[in-house]
């Protein structure tokens, strides 16, 4: 079945179970101790929960980004109030941050979190955001900050990178993701300007990979030796607005949320180099496919596309966790227009099925989703006054 049909079955809530199931043993045979404890312990994997969730912070505004910091405690940025919060055993408090140097317009403004990897210790954290300029410009870029010891103010910032096109603050992009080697990769939107997503001179439509400490091009990225400083830090280009960024447990692949027009919405399996096909010219035509195939060189097929309606598709994060059953592994998006939370199983690169769990339609429009630690994951809801950030589980 194609990935269009899939997204039409989830945009209806239905859930589509495309794996084969495992032949096993004779069935007339009586399966001993071993057997039947493995297909005990199999059964209860493949067993779809049911979910808990609790308004875990409430009273918030467009609360963009969540992530958890330890010892129970998350950080989180709220867009247009441009706040950088922590919450810890049930209150908030809003750290010392430099809100007035954010620039906030439309979609744009403080957006995408995440920390450093090493952040027990060095306290450091990246926030993705409308910025202004020289000459009372604005732009779109990424910066990272240092907390102090008792994490009430920020004590020391600095810009990774900026330049990243911002019109009307339509298209801000700016999902941040710190992985382990060092790298940050960022993903960002067209700024609804039609040529930005095929420009390797843009930093516009892409997703981008630097060091988290200099700023500085990844040294393994596919254009690193272009004489363009811009063309150096592209990963993938060819996408409209990328609003969520994972990476896969145990096989290291990144994967994508791209917000569509209204014909299509996407995931996408990041490639090293890859064009995903958005080409919206002349002007901004709105109309053409999110991946046109007739584009010179490969474009990248998503793995998922939701077909029309679409479904308003934001953050994405990987489920992991014995207790979430046959939630285990799937890539849970966050839908905004669809007001829902989709969990896609993937197998390299296809889809298995789409889940869209009750419990998750219930709470309007969803943002991001974080995987946390234990059993439990943190998704924002984006509807514009008394926001919130819910804490989710398994009930089993």
């Amino acid at each position: 079945m194609r990935p269009l049909v899939l997204g039409i079955a989830a945009a209806l809530g239905l859930s589509l179970v495309l794996a084969p199931v495992p032949s096993g043993a004779d069935p007339s045979a009586a399966p001993g101790l071993d057997q039947r404890q493995s297909v005990e312990q199999t059964a209860a994997r493949r067993t779809v929960p049911d979910l808990r969730v609790r308004r875990l912070v409430t009273g918030l505004d467009h609360p963009w980004d969540v992530r958890p910091i330890g010892r129970g405690r998350l950080i989180f940025t709220q867009r247009d109030r441009a706040t950088v919060s922590i919450w810890a055993s049930g209150r908030t408090r809003r750290v010392a941050f430099p809100s007035g140097q954010v620039w906030v317009s439309g979609e744009t403004g403080l957006m995408g979190l995440d920390v450093d990897p090493g952040f027990a210790k060095n306290r450091r954290f990246f926030t993705c955001q409308g910025g202004r300029t020289a000459g009372g410009g604005h732009d779109v870029r990424v910066m990272a900050w240092r907390l102090n010891a008792r994490l009430t103010r920020v004590v020391a910032g600095k810009k990774l990178i900026g330049g990243f096109p911002a019109t009307s603050g339509r298209h801000g992009g700016c999902r941040l993701l710190a992985l382990a080697d060092g790298s940050l990769v960022v993903g960002t939107g067209d700024a609804a300007v039609g040529t930005n997503p095929r420009d390797l001179t843009s930093l516009g439509g892409k997703t981008l990979r630097l060091s988290a400490r200099t700023g500085k091009p990844w040294r393994t990225n596919p254009f690193v030796r272009a004489a363009d400083r811009n063309q150096r830090y592209v990963f993938t280009f060819g996408h409209r607005n990328v609003q969520g960024l994972d990476v896969q447990p145990g096989t290291g692949r990144l994967w994508s949320v791209e917000q569509g027009t209204s014909r299509d919405d996407e995931v996408n399996l990041l490639v090293r180099g890859g064009d995903y096909g958005y080409h919206p010219v002349p002007g901004y035509n709105e109309s053409v496919a999110m991946t046109d195939p007739g584009l010179p060189g490969r474009q990248r097929r998503a793995v998922w596309s939701s077909g029309a309606p679409t479904l308003a598709t934001s953050g994405g994060g990987f489920v992991a966790g014995r207790r979430w059953g046959a939630y285990d592994g799937t890539f849970a998006v966050a839908a905004q227009k669809g007001e829902r939370v989709l969990f896609l199983t993937v197998r390299g690169k296809k889809l298995l099925n789409v889940r869209v769990p009750d419990a998750l339609r219930r709470y309007g429009r969803i943002r991001t989703i974080v995987d946390g630690p234990g059993s439990v994951i943190y998704v924002t809801t984006d509807n514009g006054g008394d926001d919130a950030i819910l804490a989710v589980r398994p009930k089993r």
